[in-house]
């Protein structure tokens, strides 16, 4: 048990120790500071929001899962955790294609590839929380048996990426008015 509470610290240290190197690495190559800072801010934001929304109304999915003030406290520190690793995505992608901006060009190969890289970061992470017993399910989660995880959770990180840099996009990218 020590291990793994060891590593409920340690893990997050480095996704937010990576954010921070990829940020400065991306934000130094870019040409478009401003554009990539909005976009940065944007995607915090809305992943935050996104990813509470989506942790709460899944609460009944998980064993003992209930509407209290604990569960809900909860649901919004996994969704501190979901939007660094939303950020992580981000970053990870720009380092990927040279470009802090890459959300402005989403075709179908970047969308099937990050649909693909959250989906299985999603399995990576659910068999890690469900092996040292962060939480259970419930029999209500639908479970994709080949990797026997809940489909909920996978779902979650193959769509609200996508969403979150697309809100970015349209909320952040400036327009020729402005």
């Amino acid at each position: 048990m020590q291990s793994s509470s060891f590593s409920i610290v340690v893990i997050p240290l480095i996704a937010i120790s990576l954010s921070i190197l990829f940020y400065v690495i991306l934000l130094r190559k870019t040409t478009q500071k401003k554009i990539f800072k909005r976009y940065v801010l944007t995607i915090i934001l809305a992943a935050f929001l996104l990813n509470a929304v989506w942790e709460i109304l899944q609460i009944p999915l998980y064993l003992e899962g209930v509407y209290i003030w604990s569960h809900i406290l909860f649901c919004l520190l996994a969704s501190v955790a979901d939007a660094i690793m939303v950020l992580l995505i981000y970053f990870g992608f720009g380092m990927i294609y040279k470009n802090a901006l890459w959300i402005q060009n989403l075709n179908p190969s970047r969308i099937a590839f990050l649909v693909l890289a959250g989906g299985i970061g999603a399995v990576l992470a659910e068999t890690r929380h469900l092996s040292i017993g962060t939480w259970s399910y419930a029999e209500s989660m639908p479970i994709i048996s080949v990797v026997n995880v809940g489909l909920s959770p996978v779902l979650q990180f193959m769509i609200l990426p996508l969403l979150i840099y697309i809100v970015a996009v349209k909320i952040a990218t400036p327009h020729p008015y402005t």
